[in-house]
């Protein structure tokens, strides 16, 4: 009857079924033997074949399970081998086999689950696995999951960078701007990421003209790139990137007042944050230094970064490209030399700044999916190599459809 129970627990169906089971309490440890029924066929599993083939000979085989209770489970099966029309002999793997040596695959579903909620080194030490095991499993279920997409629909991206360590060793992202997932992930910044990203596209039916948006900051390496391999594409420059430059522009007449301004000293925050997210003293702190008494450069400036945020609420094109002529005049008279420099940086870029008001796309999808990779980051105090954080970044970021990988994983919850 126990064994009847536990072929239901596995799933475990004809010709395949349970030997024995033994329990060892002072180990803690549950041991499960399977069998085959003897004079079954197995298929060979190669693509094509549809023949069955009778046992050549056995090998015995273990996988780690998930465990009962407190006892850790292992699966030992005699495992057939067969000979195919050609004499070659092939090992049958059993249904309950995982992609991993030595697991099996309702294992590795929990395992990958735990890696996306918690750091890798954590759960390798909960499962009692070496973490560049774990590792390896990963990226096989990563690699195995995107080899299965297909970008023939694919038609705007979103490219931004991400360092995976403090301010080194930079990464450049290319995300699906309409499925709002990570696509391809590379080492570096400069103009041949997108050269790469092209490669990419071919390997999942895609071409480069199809591709007609791309969104991405004024980087002449990304310009450059994006002119190069994807000639089609009209670039629209990111509106959050172009008010961290202007931000920074904000700043820069912030600091330079405050040697002169006492008041402005410890107040960066209150002039960069919108209005919105300001707490209630925040705002009655703002509300003295815009006394028009004291007629600061500060508040000017700032007044010249929401007008700009504020052009992007225009109703129509026309009003859109009118509203940013006023503005740029604006600045460039403003006689504040880090928002004019800011403005004439601008200015140099107007078509792909422009170019947003028919697209309207923007990185803040990226900047959403860079949050859950700097969260995972920190979780894992960083990541040793490139491998393993672009592993991290499509498993939690891409998408990806790990059931057509492992059944088992779409049924598994933490």
């Amino acid at each position: 009857m126990s064994d009847k129970i536990f072929e239901a627990a596995l799933d475990i169906n004809d010709p395949w079924y349970i030997e024995n089971v033994t329990f060892d309490n002072a180990t803690k440890r549950l041991d499960i033997h399977i069998s085959f029924h003897r004079g079954s066929k197995f298929l060979s599993g190669i693509e094509g074949d549809s023949g069955k083939y009778s046992v050549y000979d056995t090998t015995l085989k273990s996988w780690r399970h998930l465990s009962f209770f407190e006892h850790e489970a292992y699966l030992h099966c005699k495992t057939p081998r067969i000979k195919l029309d050609d004499g070659k002999t092939k090992m049958v793997s059993p249904p309950w086999a995982g992609k991993a040596h030595g697991f099996t695959l309702l294992f590795e579903a929990m395992l990958i689950r735990l890696c996306e909620e918690m750091p890798v080194a954590t759960v390798s030490q909960l499962a009692g696995i070496d973490d560049g095991k774990l590792w390896r499993i990963l990226e096989k279920y990563v690699i195995t999951a995107r080899s299965l997409n297909e970008y023939r629909s694919l038609k705007a991206i979103g490219v931004d960078e991400t360092s995976q360590k403090k301010g080194h060793d930079y990464v450049t992202l290319f995300v699906d701007l309409d499925e709002r997932k990570t696509l391809y992930v590379t080492k570096g910044k400069d103009h041949e990421t997108f050269q790469k990203f092209a490669r990419d596209l071919h390997l999942h039916s895609g071409k480069e003209e199809q591709i007609l948006d791309i969104s991405c900051d004024m980087s002449p390496a990304f310009i450059k790139g994006a002119g190069k391999f994807f000639p089609e594409a009209k670039i629209t420059f990111d509106k959050f990137h172009i008010i961290k430059i202007l931000n920074e522009a904000v700043d820069k007449v912030r600091r330079e007042e405050a040697k002169v301004q006492p008041l402005l000293k410890s107040t960066r925050y209150l002039w960069l944050k919108n209005e919105s997210t300001l707490t209630v003293k925040e705002k009655t702190d703002l509300e003295k230094l815009k006394l028009p008494k004291l007629n600061l450069k500060s508040f000017r400036a700032m007044q010249i970064r929401e007008n700009f945020q504020a052009i992007y609420q225009a109703e129509s094109e026309k009003d859109f490209l009118l509203l940013l002529n006023k503005w740029y005049f604006w600045a460039t008279h403003s006689r504040l030399k880090p928002i004019i420099k800011a403005a004439k940086t601008i200015k140099s870029h107007w078509d792909g700044i422009t170019a947003w008001f028919g697209s309207r796309y923007n990185n803040g999808i990226l900047e959403g999916l860079n949050s859950l990779i700097q969260t995972a980051k920190s979780r894992a105090r960083g990541f040793r190599n490139f491998r393993y954080f672009r592993t991290m970044i499509y498993l939690i970021t891409g998408d990806l459809n790990l059931s057509k990988v492992n059944l088992h994983y779409g049924r598994t919850h933490i």
